[in-house]
């Protein structure tokens, strides 16, 4: 009878301890919209929060407001399936990425918010002797810029992942791969409130449902926006809103060689886990991991059309389970228990713009394709530095917006997963 009382006991009192702490102390302030700033940041997404937090940590600028038209976390920063790399071959992109890595290493201590870093490591799998090529020239290119990476023969990805299809009735035999040890998933939702959290704590106001309805312009000069709250007036004006750059661009004139695609990610139901590492197949454009609460995470290719929805439709979801099957065939009776899209916004070259725009003091960090999230910390860190000296950082001098007037594209579609683009 004691042991039961004790039990009870045990029970409510951590009940009445949980509702003793109600309502729960918020993250990062609730505030109103000033008439003025120094920088107006347009997007509450990853990329906008961290140029925010950089602006102040780094750059000592605090008048910031970062706008959000719906709440922090709604975006692709809580849409995408958490993937973290510097597994890129291009000149710039490869330092950018490798710059992207390093401040997620160290993020966690940066923000004192835990953002469950997990560098399980990464493997893009060759599917043919040719991508097994492509790919150890993707390792020497990396190894040469001081990055990690390891190519496997067929032997050694069976002994890192044996439960992948290495029978002779596959449909993709597997001769090897390439691995980075310290890729791997980072928290979506913990970036965001971390990042949203450390600037509030440095005198950022982050508005949420305050949506821009239009720029105000004087002379060639950006001043300002026109919002949902009211006017709001900047020295300088960011755009960094993922799949509506274009839209919200237009509002300002410009024009912009950006599509809107929709991306579904997958989970299934909870399983033992086994899959310990993220994994790329080098036979299309899918990947897979295993989160901590054992769902297998995986994503494919954009759906094909261009669309602002965040709903999926069957014929992608039919793809990216096939994939999944015939890499891991144990998998084929687990029950999909969601999936979810972002809003893609896709260059011809698979490369972001970053930096100034054609109209003064406004700027412009758009067009991340696939690579989106990994970018998050370097993508803040450099557009911070753009906007409080005017000038592009140089890891991003060669993302600019007019860079195919110089015929200067940077085609790295899709290749940190699939060894066949180049």
């Amino acid at each position: 009878m004691k042991a039961m009382h004790r039990s009870r006991y045990s029970a409510l009192s951590l009940v009445r301890h949980a509702l003793k702490e109600m309502p729960w102390r918020r993250a990062w302030r609730a505030a109103t919209p000033q008439p003025h700033y120094d920088v107006i940041i347009v997007g509450g997404g990853g990329h906008g929060l961290a140029t925010a937090y950089y602006l102040a940590a780094n750059h000592g600028i605090r008048r910031v407001a970062v706008l959000e038209k719906s709440y922090i976390g709604s975006g692709n920063v809580g849409r995408n399936t958490t993937l973290v790399r510097s597994n890129y071959q291009l000149p710039g992109n490869t330092q950018f990425f490798e710059h992207s890595l390093k401040l997620w290493e160290s993020l966690s201590h940066t923000l004192n918010y835990n953002v469950m870093l997990s560098q399980r490591g990464q493997v893009v799998l060759a599917h043919g002797p040719a991508q097994l090529d492509v790919l150890a020239r993707k390792g020497n290119t990396m190894l040469l810029n001081g990055i990690d990476a390891e190519l496997l023969d067929r032997g050694e990805v069976m002994r890192l992942l044996p439960y992948l299809d290495y029978s002779s009735e596959c449909r993709f035999p597997i001769y090897g791969g390439l691995l980075q040890r310290r890729a791997g998933t980072v928290r979506h939702d913990a970036v965001a409130w971390g990042y949203a959290r450390a600037a509030s704590d440095l005198g950022v106001d982050i508005i949420e449902h305050c949506e821009v309805t239009g720029f105000i312009e004087n002379q060639g000069r950006i001043t300002g926006v026109d919002t949902t709250q009211g006017r709001i007036h900047a020295g300088r004006t960011a755009i960094a809103v993922a799949g509506h750059s274009s839209h919200l661009a237009a509002m300002a004139g410009l024009r912009l060689p950006i599509e809107s695609h929709l991306l579904q990610a997958f989970v299934t139901e909870a399983i033992k886990p086994f899959v310990d590492h993220v994994i790329s197949f080098g036979a299309e454009l899918f990947y897979i991991s295993q989160s901590d609460k054992g769902g297998l995470v995986f994503g494919g290719h954009i759906d094909g059309f261009n669309s602002y929805t965040q709903r999926g439709q069957f014929p992608k979801a039919q793809d990216v389970a096939e994939c999944a099957v015939a890499l891991i065939p144990s998998i084929s009776r687990l029950r999909l228990l969601r999936h979810w899209g972002g809003i893609q916004d896709m260059t011809p070259d698979g490369s972001p713009f970053i930096g100034r725009t054609p109209l003064r003091d406004l700027y412009f960090n758009g067009g991340w394709c696939y690579q989106g999230f990994k970018a998050t910390p370097a993508s803040g860190w450099c557009f911070a530095h753009t906007l409080a000296h005017e000038e592009e950082h140089p890891l991003i001098r060669h993302l600019a917006l007019d860079r195919f007037e110089r015929h200067n594209g940077f085609d790295e579609y899709g290749l940190g997963l699939w060894p066949y683009r180049q």
